[in-house]
């Protein structure tokens, strides 16, 4: 019996000893993952990430992409090696029902890894049960769609969309305006009507009217100017029709090219009320909890049509997201920036122009990690130096030839504002030519008629006008009828 006691009792204190032992070997471990080892050498990170284009890709068994190259530079700015692996769920990181934590979330708290450096958005959630550093990435909330999901026909006045309505209605204001200055120039002007009494003038207000019209076409018409100042205004019109066109060419002409003007849906309300496409997000992601915690009726009703059909509307994968708009009637909500770049690879995708939720990147680690601060101010250096431009403009390169598809307007007023400025002054100059014009003749015949400039100046005005005529007119028709 004694014996069996001691027996039992050594075999217990052996297992004390080998548990201890195996704890004491694990907090090595664990320490060695954060401080350099006693040779000497650098401390070793365990990085967690997930597979998601541009940000992690596998080419030829090794790991590559935007999230690649950051870590690259991050682990030269602070001397520390790392050892890569991807995520074993799958998941971004979101808490389950009994409290867990998935993803790359989880693995952290886990202690499975030491950082998490990939396309992981910073949330109010997370940062409860982790830390994040300066955010890598600035993204939102966008709409992902094919272009050709739902037809929407043009409208039957689509030729006007180039020009916004100021534009337009400056352009008719100048043109009247145009017309009649050449129309009033063209009556002061001895150069182009000479003998009001005995000639007819032919820039009547209809042939100036047709003369600015088929200025603004392009077209050669009669009348033709012969005195200086018609020649003005008519050189100013001119040079104005010319950038006009020009200008009007080249909008409509990106108009038809961008496709924006046919997409049905600009914005999340249109994507509500509308039943042909399908929409949903990615599985457990921060954007389907966005739309969870949001306040907003629209976004109540989003998501609402997503926990709905959950098992039908949400995606495991952003891959699967994108194939799924290529080839159904389906739009995908998600991050902007990983929309541009889908647009960007796929020249029938094109992003919404609505883009909500500004949120960040970030890289996460365990809170009260010393690597947190490091990591910030290393992300930060890299921004302020154009490290993280280069590297976004590296990776989101596209292989499309239109790179403005859906940043098309209609031209404002003040992209034409010189325009009709050069047309203004070149009216005035014509005025105050025939005036100068018409102040010669009648300072000649002034002397002539030995009578006052002033005189004879007002009586050309009056003839020209035919103010004089008119009245002497009204006088002999209201004297015969009196008769």
């Amino acid at each position: 019996m004694d014996k069996g006691l001691h027996f039992m009792l050594c075999v217990t204190a052996a297992m004390l000893l080998l548990r201890e032992s195996s704890q004491t070997g694990e907090k090595n471990d664990q320490k060695m993952l954060l401080h350099p080892n006693p040779e000497g050498g650098l401390p070793t990170l365990t990085v967690t990430t997930i597979l998601e284009d541009p940000y992690v890709m596998v080419r030829s068994a090794e790991l590559e992409g935007y999230c690649m190259d950051l870590l690259k530079a991050l682990a030269g700015m602070l001397h520390f090696s790392y050892r890569v692996k991807v995520v074993g769920d799958g998941q971004y990181g979101a808490v389950t029902s009994n409290g867990n934590w998935t993803g790359m979330i989880g693995e952290i708290l886990r202690k499975e890894a030491d950082i998490a450096v990939a396309p992981l958005t910073v949330t109010s959630a997370r940062e409860e049960v982790v830390s994040f550093t300066t955010p890598f990435l600035q993204t939102g909330i966008g709409i992902l769609l094919r272009k050709d999901t739902v037809s929407q026909e043009m409208s039957f006045f689509h030729f006007l969309a180039p020009f916004s309505k100021e534009i337009w209605t400056g352009l008719l204001f100048a043109y009247v305006l145009t017309c009649f200055c050449l129309f009033l120039v063209a009556r002061l002007s001895p150069c182009e009507w000479n003998e009001p009494k005995n000639e007819e003038n032919h820039f009547t207000f209809l042939n100036s009217l047709w003369f600015g019209a088929g200025s603004l076409t392009l077209q050669g018409v009669t009348p033709r100017p012969k005195a200086v100042s018609v020649r003005v205004i008519a050189a100013a019109w001119w040079l104005f029709t010319i950038a006009l066109l020009a200008a009007y060419i080249a909008n409509f002409t990106a108009l038809l090219s961008s496709g924006t003007e046919q997409l049905p849906i600009q914005t999340f309300e249109d994507l509500v009320k509308q039943r042909k496409i399908e929409f949903g997000t990615l599985e457990g992601s921060s954007t389907f909890y966005y739309f969870k915690n949001s306040k907003n009726p629209i976004h109540q009703m989003i998501y609402e049509y997503m926990d709905k059909r959950r098992d039908h509307v949400l995606v495991k994968t952003y891959q699967e997201a994108v194939q799924r708009v290529m080839e159904s009637n389906y739009a995908f909500i998600g991050e902007s920036i990983s929309q541009d770049l889908a647009a960007a690879r796929h020249c029938n995708l094109i992003r919404a122009p609505e883009v909500i939720g500004a949120r960040g990147f970030g890289i996460a680690a365990p809170q009260a990690s010393p690597w947190t601060k490091k990591l910030s101010i290393a992300v930060l250096k890299l921004r302020e130096s154009g490290d993280l431009d280069y590297l976004r403009n590296k990776w989101w390169e596209s292989s499309c030839l239109s790179q403005s598809r859906d940043r098309w307007s209609p031209l404002q007023p003040q992209a034409l504002g010189g325009l009709f400025l050069t047309l203004g002054v070149g009216l005035a100059l014509g005025v105050i030519a025939a005036v100068v014009e018409l102040s010669n003749k009648s300072r000649h015949a002034a002397g002539h008629l030995k009578k006052s400039c002033c005189s004879v100046f007002t009586e050309e005005m009056c003839t020209r006008l035919r103010i004089k005529e008119n009245t002497r007119q009204s006088q002999e028709t209201s004297g015969r009828a009196n008769a």
